[in-house]
């Protein structure tokens, strides 16, 4: 039996090639995004707004940004699109864990673009934080509804019958 059936793409994508696609695709998005939350958190209780932390911040939400922009064109000409021509998905929940992943772009590269001063820049500080902070939690939900549609089976939400 082809374990990978059983599996999504996103699952056999983080699985395959151990443990290297699991470090680029899963665990620098993340601790990127995990370095950006946990500094602004920071930035936001003690009241600075500039300094070391400030600056790891900004860096690493416009590297997460860029990258996580890669990573999007990659899948999507390597993997997406060849599935969907294909007809090679394994199901809903297969679409939506690859789908919601996929997602991460728009707010990932969102904060890129805010921390280089190309999206937001003629609105107050303040206006500039909430966004960013959106765009965090943006990030947070589609990677988390990524992460559990992934780790399904794909036919537990499918029409299909399995054997």
């Amino acid at each position: 039996m082809d374990m990978s059936s059983h599996m999504t793409h996103y699952m056999e994508l983080l699985m395959t090639n151990q443990p290297w696609n699991l470090i680029i695709y899963m665990a620098v998005p993340v601790i990127l995004a995990e370095i950006i939350a946990i500094s602004e958190l920071y930035l936001l209780f003690t009241g600075k707004n500039s300094g070391a932390i400030k600056t790891l911040s900004t860096t690493s939400g416009i590297v997460v940004g860029w990258y996580f922009l890669g990573i999007f064109i990659n899948l999507l000409l390597t993997a997406v699109i060849p599935l969907t021509t294909s007809n090679g998905w394994r199901g809903i929940a297969d679409v939506i864990a690859v789908g919601f992943y996929l997602l991460g772009v728009i707010p990932l590269f969102g904060i890129a673009l805010l921390r280089m001063n190309l999206i937001a820049s003629a609105v107050s500080q303040r206006d500039r934080n909430k966004l960013h902070a959106i765009f965090v939690g943006i990030f947070l939900v589609v990677a988390h509804i990524a992460m559990i549609f992934g780790m399904v089976d794909p036919h537990v939400l499918s029409s299909a019958k399995t054997v």
